[in-house]
């Protein structure tokens, strides 16, 4: 992990002093005064004066080469967020462009209507608008999050996590697609390191024990092919240089393959940095000469550009050690890119030139965007992040011989809907490598893919496909088509789904009171009656799952009470006792059996207890059976017949096992399944067993069965997992 040290002004104008780039020192300055006397009395969780973080900011940004109102921004990003200052303040005093960055990198923190995850997304929201705008904006809010990161230490253990998580999963892919290499890979590993500590330190001491030997190996691979490139004539001399792969980067490769961490193939690499593309294959061309080059291990990455514009060539070879390692070959334009992505327009005058070049870079921004429009679902754009910026892509090809990239696990779906909208629209089937596969036949690098069309001017999508769509790209053009061609098919679709998950969570509405309470979706998701409302979940556009918790909130805040009264003791379907409302119980203790643990959803039944109330058990707890069969009729007359109440929403704590086979981060995507669930890990611990598996155990809170049971079948399908159970507490 990076050592954070503390910057001071003094050290920030020396090192702008020492740069080549001519820099606004007194504007810089005056801008840290500024920020201090706001930021004056207040303290970060580490103890240390606030202001220490927005000057660590401004120094990683002078490291990537940013601008003077970059640099600026960043010393002022959170003045207006955390202190009495405002936007009208710096534009006086810094300029317009100054506050614009600054407001664009400031959270909605003033908003009440939205929860925690609307929040979040919201917030995301606003930069990615600004980034299109600015896209100094999101470079900002990268270096805040990464300082952020290494002083994330201080923070309590659940924030820990869901920062981490939140990185990994939204600015680790921004930097990716942005192209800031060294960003990303220290957000990575800094995130990896509070997700799964384990495998963290387990990986980093195996890369630690020969650390002597493999730093020898890559100065050794070096000196050689210095040796033989000086027998060359290049315009420029080549640079070389020698990395070792980052720790979460070797995770991916561990866990993806199933690998020993020595038979991964680019665990080190050697790059080679020559003046011009003919150079390039040139310098291929020896490296094949001096090593034996490892069968499909060519990649060429300049004739086919990474989505983040990454070029290069790569060739994995076998050293005479025996030992494999990766060769990178680009020219300094590549290498800039490589390095500094999107910040080498500032970095490097020749980094990105040309404000073509520059809208081709951020046309991404635009359709991730225009995508989430579609959804009526702010939460969207977090999803969009997380699945279609992952940094690792497939190239597919057409008949033609164009090139196509997208994320992994993509489907034809999604291939057809990236070459264009009609044809995604026309599609009726596809080919792969000249053979017919389904739809939801995913796509690998390498294979020729030919969509074929119906001629029927009617064709249009089917609603199944949005389940099929990997990218949020396919998935918004589908929800647009029938949002514009079938509204009032929508609206049908929409009525019924709605109706069907009210009466499955026990929300009962009079039809002339729907209006009033669902007025807040309504406006929340800009539809101007309850027609729009159901159009907009019949196409899609809304989850009915993630409002679900606020309307059973709101219902019984608003009839709750009324239907209380009317049913303190209902019928049973199982037996001719009376059933208990658990919930209206008020002269007597309640507690639930530690033997079966109940939740709400489990069929329960109720025992007397003699001086401790009614005992709660699963009417499959050993228990419970073992007392049926044995007919003892005083036994049997304490058996009482009870039921959750429609509300029984509260969170209860229950045991989890989950047995799965041992490797490197089983710990982190069990975990990283519960975060995502919003399911409270209260304690948590996992050990090997004799067989070579491992078992995982946690104490955990949970809302009701369904909740568990989704996330069970979401851990089982974790890689590796053999079981997953409810355990004794």
């Amino acid at each position: 992990m990076s050592e954070d040290r503390v910057i001071t002004i003094d050290m920030l104008v020396q090192k702008i002093l020492d740069n080549d780039k001519q820099y606004d020192v007194s504007k810089i300055v005056s801008a840290y005064e500024f920020a201090a006397k706001a930021h004056e009395g207040q303290f970060r969780s580490s103890g240390q004066p606030y202001i220490i973080h927005p000057l660590a900011v401004a120094d990683i940004l002078l490291d990537l080469g940013m601008d003077t109102d970059t640099i600026c921004a960043a010393l002022l990003h959170d003045v207006v967020e955390d202190t009495e200052a405002t936007s009208e303040q710096l534009q006086k005093r810094f300029g317009r462009d100054v506050a614009a960055l600054v407001e664009g990198v400031t959270k909605l923190t003033k908003i009440p209507i939205f929860n925690k995850e609307q929040q979040q997304a919201e917030n995301i929201r606003k930069i990615m608008l600004a980034m299109s705008q600015d896209i100094r904006v999101i470079i900002i809010k990268l270096c805040d999050r990464l300082h952020n990161m290494r002083t994330l230490e201080f923070r309590p253990e659940h924030k820990q996590r869901n920062t981490a998580l939140e990185t990994m999963n939204v600015y680790a892919p921004i930097a990716h697609r942005l192209g800031i290499k060294a960003v990303q890979e220290e957000l990575e590993d800094l995130a990896f390191h509070y997700l799964d500590p384990y495998a963290y330190s387990e990986i980093e001491h195996q890369m630690e024990i020969k650390k002597e030997e493999r730093d020898q190996f890559i100065r050794s691979i070096i000196e050689m092919i210095r040796e033989r490139l000086k027998t060359m004539h290049f315009s420029k001399e080549p640079a070389i240089e020698g990395r070792v792969k980052s720790i979460y980067g070797m995770y991916k490769k561990v866990f993806i393959a199933h690998k020993d961490i020595e038979h991964v193939y680019d665990k080190y690499a050697v790059r080679v940095i020559v003046s011009d593309i003919p150079e390039c294959y040139n310098v291929l061309g020896v490296i094949h000469d001096m090593f034996r080059p490892l069968p499909n291990r060519f990649k060429d990455y300049i004739a086919t550009p990474k989505a983040n514009m990454y070029q290069s060539l790569h060739t994995t070879v076998l050293g005479r050690e025996g030992i494999p390692f990766e060769v990178q070959i680009r020219t300094w334009d590549m290498h800039a890119t490589a390095e500094y992505g999107i910040a080498a327009h500032w970095k490097y005058k020749e980094g990105i030139q040309g404000k073509d070049k520059m809208e081709q870079r951020l046309a991404w921004i635009r359709q991730m965007l225009e995508a989430q429009q579609t959804s009526d679902d702010v939460e969207e754009i977090v999803r969009m992040i997380k699945n279609d910026l992952s940094p690792e892509d497939i190239v597919v090809m057409t008949p033609k011989g164009d090139t196509i990239s997208l994320p992994v696990g993509a489907t034809i779906i999604d291939f057809a809907y990236r070459i264009h909208t009609e044809i995604g629209h026309k599609m009726m089937g596809a080919k792969v490598d000249g053979r017919i596969v389904p739809l939801d036949f995913e796509l690998q690098t390498g294979q020729i893919c030919e969509i074929m069309l119906s001629k029927d001017p009617e064709k249009g999508p089917n609603r199944a496909w949005l389940d099929i769509a990997k990218t949020n790209e396919a998935r918004s053009k589908i929800r647009s088509w029938f949002k514009r061609e079938r509204r009032d098919e929508n609206i049908l679709t929409g009525r019924s789904m709605l109706e069907k998950t009210l009466r499955h969570n026990h929300i009962r509405i009079p039809e002339e009171e729907l209006g009033k309470f669902f007025a807040e979706d309504l406006k929340r998701h800009n539809c101007s009656s309850l027609e729009d409302f159901y159009a907009s979940i019949g196409y899609g556009g809304v989850s009915l799952q993630r409002l679900v918790p606020r309307w059973k909130e709101l219902y019984h805040k608003s009839y709750g009470q009324e239907e209380q009264s009317q049913s303190v003791i209902a019928p049973s379907s199982r037996s001719p006792k009376n059933s208990i409302v658990l919930d209206d119980i008020s002269d007597c203790v309640v507690k639930f059996a530690q033997c079966c643990n109940p939740l709400p959803g489990d069929e329960i039944v109720g025992f007397i207890t003699r001086g401790h109330g009614i005992s709660v058990h699963t009417t499959s707890c050993v228990n419970y059976r073992s007392m049926l069969s044995r007919n003892i009729p005083e036994e049997q007359e304490r058996w009482v017949d009870v039921r959750w109440t429609d509300s029984a929403d509260a969170a209860m704590q229950t045991s989890i096992e989950v047995v799965a086979v041992d490797r490197v981060g089983l710990v982190f995507d069990i975990t990283a399944v519960l975060t995502e669930a919003r399911i409270p890990i209260i304690h948590s611990s996992s050990r090997n067993l004799k067989n070579g598996n491992a078992i995982f155990e946690a104490s955990i809170r949970i809302v009701n069965r369904s909740q568990i049971t989704s996330t069970f079948e979401r851990l089982r399908k974790v890689k590796g997992v053999l079981s997953v159970e409810r355990a004794n507490s």
